[in-house]
């Protein structure tokens, strides 16, 4: 995963109504129930069959770290599936997405202007349609650059040329070597 859909997970899992659960026993249950079989779930997460039931049954309580991490990015990552889409829909329709970055930001402008990149620390609110357009193209699976570019050109509207109002010549705005990228939507 890039750092954007790292970003909009993050920003997902912050709108959880309910705690997912936090116990092995509930959590492989939890799999279990969504992905239908030991086999799928022993897929997912790199470990047997035989494993994921041991697990289910409470015969083996102490996976190792790195299981104990995949199992618990798995559950988070399909919990409340409909609270998610819910949330999209709002930020896709009338609410927007914040987004909050320091990265270094290079730039496309006139003659006799500064184009030199530099590190920025970033807040601004982007207007649905990006929100709507950085959504369709996770769903679609474009690339962290491709989702760099939408969030790059809605900074591009709102903040550098402040809807219209000011660095009318700039006509490109790059966002590189990013530092931190949070959402909120």
């Amino acid at each position: 995963m890039g750092e954007i859909e790292d970003a909009i997970e993050r920003a997902d899992q912050e709108a959880f109504t309910r705690r997912p659960p936090k116990t092995l026993k509930g959590q492989i249950g939890f799999l279990l129930k969504q992905m239908k079989s030991a086999k799928a779930v022993a897929q997912e997460l790199g470990i047997t069959a035989d494993s994921v039931n041991r697990y289910r049954r409470g015969a083996r309580k102490n996976p190792p770290k790195d299981i104990r991490q995949k199992i618990d990015a798995a559950v988070r990552v399909r919990w409340q599936p409909q609270v998610r889409k819910r949330r999209r829909k709002q930020a896709a329709t009338t609410g927007g997405v914040t987004v909050e970055t320091r990265a270094r930001f290079g730039y496309t402008a006139p003659i006799g202007t500064t184009d030199d990149g530099r590190f920025r620390r970033l807040t601004a609110h982007l207007p649905p349609e990006y929100a709507r357009r950085l959504f369709d193209a996770r769903d679609a699976g474009a690339g962290d650059q491709q989702m760099r570019r939408i969030i790059a050109e809605g900074f591009k509207e709102v903040y550098f040329q402040d809807g219209g109002g000011r660095a009318r010549g700039l006509s490109d705005v790059a966002i590189n070597d990013i530092d931190y990228l949070d959402l909120d939507y």
